[in-house]
């Protein structure tokens, strides 16, 4: 109950319409409520509070309609911040006056949108009120700056903010800020990345609020990637907060650091990767179909751009293991975007010392790629979400450049030595992701035979040498290569190098393990011919069963390479036997 009276005096001294009254009052509530995140209306006294707040919030914008000192500004917009924390308590702020001026002191609000469109007016306000305030508005953001002779930019990061507070609880928030153009008006300030006007909070909450609205809105989304040319406009935003520069074409360098390996160059700052991820991620939305569509001449040439900025992500690290690995994260998802053509920038680097080198080709990313899909592997959490960026990435790179294959395929298929343990058994790359090759997720064990497929040139005979038979089954089948062969990529005639100790034990070795096993008893051993097929014909009759209660489906392989179903004419042709008469009743159930 106390908290309802604090509103009710705060909600006194605003009505009294005196800012030094006002101000004093907010600054009080914001102090006390500043840390208050969670909100409850469950109990009567506090969907009291829900009615105090939404009246509180009707009041502050009155006030910022008005020629305000920017103190009273300020504590103002972090009421506003405070109130729009609470979905729901945001009826006051979900409309288009609310959101023009918070867009206003934004400085993102967009003179063509002012005066255009209708919404539902707060209530006890009359229509000429809210004609005049947009009126105001047009006139404010030709400078496109809040309300004042020099942009307070802790004015425009508290009313950034509350819009993407907004944003991120309401529906009809989104759709006014789409309709406003407010991407547009954030647009204009992420240009002045070199200007340094803007603080970091400034840039920062511009691209959480590009975010946002990329995130929630299709519409907008497209309009960024297209209109606003969003893969330029935010590749010079990454550019320019990773500090870089060009020696060579799309071959970047940390500026006045040109000649320190990658390994050696000191960790991005704290700001530095914040502001770089929140550019990931936006970048990520609207390049989101990208893969899925063709892309001409320009579009190719700003997504090799990006490529290039990408790769000094992925050999760059932040202050912390963590950070570095969320920042990677990032940095593969949007990798996984790029046209596959694109990808190639990975690999453009010269040679230097201490490069991981392959066939002449400056290998660093892929390696680190590697080696960020092995760590995910290993740590067997929620592996489709935090495997399969990665292990796509890695394997279309593979299908589509053939140095990258034959590297990935050295690191994780070399030539095969080990003939006396299962391919599933053992720590090394290979056997890790046989393991998972029977996942119970269906994504994660496709993509991971997927993955050795390729390496292995889409050739049955060696993706079952080094995954066995029983592994390997549930893609062949896919594929329609139950029968082997080859599937139709396009690679190189090079040979498979055997081992010797591959080449004594290959006679030897079980197809379906992939492993030399040892003898094991004939269990026909001693029976005559008929006793043989007397129990081949009791096997199939105890299929039949299990297949007419329908606890299993029989399939056989067809001509084409691919499994269907068995019918009950096959069945019945199975079963067929002139010389055997039909067991009795009991002892197939015996059986």
């Amino acid at each position: 109950m106390a908290m309802k009276m604090d509103l009710s005096a705060i909600i006194e001294q605003m009505e009294t319409g005196e800012q030094d009254t006002a101000l004093t009052a907010l600054q009080s509530y914001n102090t006390e409520m500043n840390q208050c995140f969670t909100f409850s209306r469950e109990k009567e006294h506090e969907r009291e509070e829900g009615v105090l707040q939404k009246h509180l919030g009707e009041l502050v914008l009155c006030f910022l309609s008005r020629e305000l000192q920017p103190s009273c500004q300020l504590a103002c917009l972090e009421t506003l911040r405070i109130l729009t924390r609470d979905k729901d308590c945001l009826d006051p702020f979900i409309n288009r006056s609310a959101m023009s001026t918070l867009a206003r002191y934004a400085g993102i609000a967009v003179a063509s949108t002012a005066t255009h469109g209708h919404c539902k007016l707060n209530e006890g306000q009359v229509e000429g009120e809210e004609e005049d305030a947009e009126e105001v508005s047009s006139e404010l953001i030709k400078g496109g700056s809040p309300p004042s002779e020099s942009p307070d930019q802790e004015v425009i990061v508290e009313a950034l903010k509350s819009i993407c507070n907004i944003l991120l609880h309401n529906e009809t928030g989104q759709v006014i800020a789409a309709d406003l153009q407010l991407i547009k008006g954030v647009s204009e300030r992420l240009k002045q990345c070199h200007d340094p006007t803007w603080n970091h909070e400034v840039r920062f909450f511009d691209l959480r609020l590009t975010f946002l609205l990329t995130a929630l809105r299709v519409d907008v989304r497209a309009q960024l990637a297209q209109e606003l040319h969003g893969i330029s406009l935010l590749g010079n935003q990454l550019d320019v907060t990773l500090g870089l520069c060009w020696p060579d074409t799309l071959e970047t360098a940390r500026a006045g650091l040109e000649n320190i390996p990658p390994e050696e160059l000191p960790p991005l700052s704290r700001q530095q990767i914040e502001l770089a991820m929140e550019i990931l991620k936006i970048l990520f939305n609207i390049t989101f179909d990208t893969a899925r569509r063709k892309v001409d001449e320009e579009e190719t040439a700003e997504y090799r751009h990006l490529g290039a900025i990408l790769r000094h992500c992925l050999m760059s690290h932040a202050d912390g293991e963590e950070r570095t690995e969320e920042f990677h994260s990032h940095t593969v998802n949007l990798l996984g975007n790029l046209p596959l053509p694109c990808l190639d920038v990975l690999l453009m680097p010269k040679v230097q010392q201490g490069s991981v080198e392959y066939m002449g080709v400056n290998m660093d990313a892929v390696n680190m790629l590697l080696e960020f899909m092995e760590k995910r592997l290993d740590r067997g959490h929620k592996l489709r979400e935090t495997l399969l960026p990665s292990l796509n990435l890695l394997t279309e790179s593979g299908r589509i450049h053939r140095e990258t294959r034959k590297f990935l395929r050295s690191k994780v298929l070399p030539p095969l030595r080990d003939v006396k343990n299962r391919p599933e058994v053992g720590c090394a790359l290979r056997n890790k992701l046989v393991r998972i090759m029977t996942h119970i997720d269906t994504d994660v064990k496709d993509c991971a035979a997927e993955f050795l497929f390729v390496l292995c040139k889409e050739s049955v005979s060696r993706f079952i040498k080094y995954t066995g038979y029983g592994n390997a089954a549930g893609l062949l089948a896919a594929r329609g290569l139950l029968r082997g062969g080859r599937d139709s990529g396009i690679y190189s005639e090079d040979e498979d190098s055997e081992t010797e100790e591959y080449k004594e034990a290959k006679a030897h070795i079980n197809p379906i393990t992939g492993v030399v096993e040892e003898e094991q008893p004939n269990p026909m051993e001693g029976m005559t011919e008929e006793q043989k097929e007397y129990e081949a014909m009791k096997l199939v009759r105890m299929f039949d069963k299990l297949s007419r209660n329908n606890v299993i489906q029989p399939m056989q392989l067809s001509m084409d390479g691919k499994m269907r179903e068995i019918t009950p004419d096959d069945l019945q042709n199975l079963t067929h036997n002139p010389v055997f008469q039909p067991e009795e009743p009991g002892s197939e159930d015996e059986a």
